[in-house]
């Protein structure tokens, strides 16, 4: 019987049902499939088996708290949901009384763990009767008994275990513990403890809301995550939370707030652009590749200070690659960012073209960069090289494919802005734990900026993080994109197809200073081994440094 049955049977008796799904903001959270929760079972005999086995455990292993009094009976409240004698859970329709414990009396109640009385004296004479029995048949010196003990006492360590883990649980609930509730609930899909699963999902929906705490926003999307995960729902749900598609000229999709609320965005662009800038100070001709240009916002900033460089400016091209989401984004295709682009660098008198190449980084080839001799080469992956695929999904590799081939281009600089995560190769659950803890610092970094009843933020979250946490929770193989890195894995890839690092100068490091200044104080830059950290609090969030 798994800790889950247990902790059902102990739960009932301690007034602690399933509660029916309260809707959570329906209008903001897309909808999703309910699970079958029939009985099942036709062996009768093994129905009898597990009745019985459900009634010791009534009687005998409640929580200290109970009030069990032996009788295994099913409550009239609408919110109830009984369990079937094979321990699934059933309707109230389906739902029948069983038996009282025909010894029950009212002077013999069992209402706490296992006492020393009953149990302990059948042991006791059992194991008195088997010694007699070895004595007779196998002689004195026979180890029968021993090994019964040592099984004897195996099996009650992991049933004390185990119970231990349902007094968990059920202390986390009782104390409004969301994140520990969440951290039980990923634990029993992890497990593939379906009961556990399901009944704290149903716990979790009366605590999650996307107007409430960071804790309680963030948490509104694991538990979709979690979901979807069981019902292998996860590619979907992404596909539907897609960001908003701008209204009008001015590319205001939730993805453009989001850059304008955190610094994230533009501590990476400001960092890349810092290096791409120290680099290229004496070319007379650039050419930048953007492997996810999206908005073209990194390279507004850029232009303007190659403007104003002394000998003036260089004839700068860029070569745009993205993809359809990042398209969808924009409210239309490349030619909108090129427009964008060729009309700031006009009104500061700057040279420039700008060449499209509307694919998925995944699809690039040499061919598609449109390398010319006699310009000073720079390649830009921010926030991008994450989403390839990389051995333990493709024998294409497409993560370290894109890094040789741009090595072969002897590029003079290529930067990497990167989140600081883990979930790549990570299995489930520590990967849910991961997202958990980065995701949290990302909520309550935007708390701090947008009021929680601010219909944008709502959006924000939902159209531009979510999607990220559904992803990386419910999906696998080449469906899960999200699949981020620490610093140190990167580096070994850097190393790997032939790059060394490229110092970040220290007036880059003084302009982002100044940047935060602009933003919570909880925020915190940090500089080591040539890597540039911005952090919320204690925890590092997103990592930028440069290659040559």
């Amino acid at each position: 019987m798994q800790a889950s049955q247990r902790l059902r049977i102990s739960g009932m008796s301690n007034g602690l049902y399933y509660q029916p799904i309260r809707e959570v903001e329906a209008d903001c959270l897309p909808q999703f499939q309910t699970f079958d929760r029939q009985p099942y079972y036709n062996d009768s005999s093994q129905a009898s088996n597990n009745y019985l086995a459900q009634n010791f455990y009534e009687r005998y292993c409640t929580l200290e708290s109970s009030s069990a009094n032996g009788s295994y009976a099913v409550h009239n409240s609408p919110s109830t949901v009984s369990f079937s004698p094979n321990g699934s859970p059933m309707s109230q329709q389906d739902s029948h009384s069983y038996p009282a414990d025909p010894h029950y009396s009212p002077d013999n109640t069992y209402g706490s763990p296992i006492s020393g009385s009953c149990i302990t004296d059948e042991v006791n004479d059992f194991k008195h009767k088997l010694k007699e029995l070895e004595n007779v048949m196998l002689g004195p010196d026979c180890n029968i008994l021993d090994s019964y003990d040592s099984s004897f006492q195996k099996g009650i360590n992991n049933t004390s275990l185990e119970m231990d883990s349902c007094r968990q649980v059920m202390e986390a609930i009782s104390n409004r513990n969301l994140k520990q509730i969440l951290i039980f609930c990923a634990k029993a899909v992890s497990d593939n403890d379906l009961l556990m699963a399901h009944w704290l999902m149903d716990e979790l929906r009366q605590m999650v809301s996307v107007t409430g705490e960071p804790i309680q926003r963030l948490g509104a999307y694991m538990l979709e995550g979690l979901v979807a995960r069981l019902a292998s729902s996860g590619s979907t749900i992404c596909k539907a939370l897609k960001c908003k598609e701008p209204a009008s000229t001015e590319l205001l999709s939730y993805m453009h707030i989001l850059y304008e609320v955190c610094p994230y965005f533009k501590f990476g662009y400001m960092s890349a652009n810092g290096a791409i800038a120290e680099a290229m100070k004496d070319e007379k001709r650039v050419h930048i590749i953007d492997f996810q240009i999206a908005q073209g916002s990194q390279w507004l900033t850029l232009i303007q200070a190659f403007a104003s460089r002394p000998g003036g400016p260089p004839h700068i091209r860029i070569t745009g690659i993205d993809d359809s989401m990042s398209a969808y984004a924009r409210g239309g295709g490349l030619n909108i960012v090129g427009k964008r682009l060729s009309k700031l660098a006009e009104s500061f008198k700057v040279p420039f073209e700008f060449h499209a190449a509307a694919m998925s980084g995944c699809e690039v080839e040499l061919e598609n960069l449109g390398v010319r001799p006699g310009e000073a080469l720079a390649v830009n992956f921010a926030f991008m090289l994450h989403h390839m695929p990389d051995e333990s999904v493709s024998t294409q590799n497409h993560r370290d494919r894109l890094l040789r081939l741009v090595k072969s281009l002897s590029p003079k600089v290529v930067t990497l802005v990167e989140q600081e995560s883990n979930t790549n190769t990570a299995a489930f659950y520590p990967r849910f734990l991961e997202t958990l803890n980065y995701y949290t610092a990302m909520f309550e970094s935007i708390d701090v900026t947008l009021p929680r009843e601010h219909k944008e933020r709502i959006n924000v979250e939902q159209h531009c993080l979510a999607r990220e946490v559904v992803n990386i929770l419910a999906c696998e193989g080449p469906e899960r994109v999200e699949r981020h890195e620490l610093l140190g894995k990167w580096r070994s890839r850097f190393k790997m197809a032939g790059f060394t690092p490229y110092p970040l100068s220290s007036l880059v490091n003084a302009t982002i200073k100044t940047l935060l200044e602009n933003y919570c104080n909880k925020y915190r830059l940090q500089e080591r081994d040539g890597v540039l950290y911005l952090g919320w609090m204690d925890r590092d969030l997103v990592a930028s440094c440069a290659w040559k």
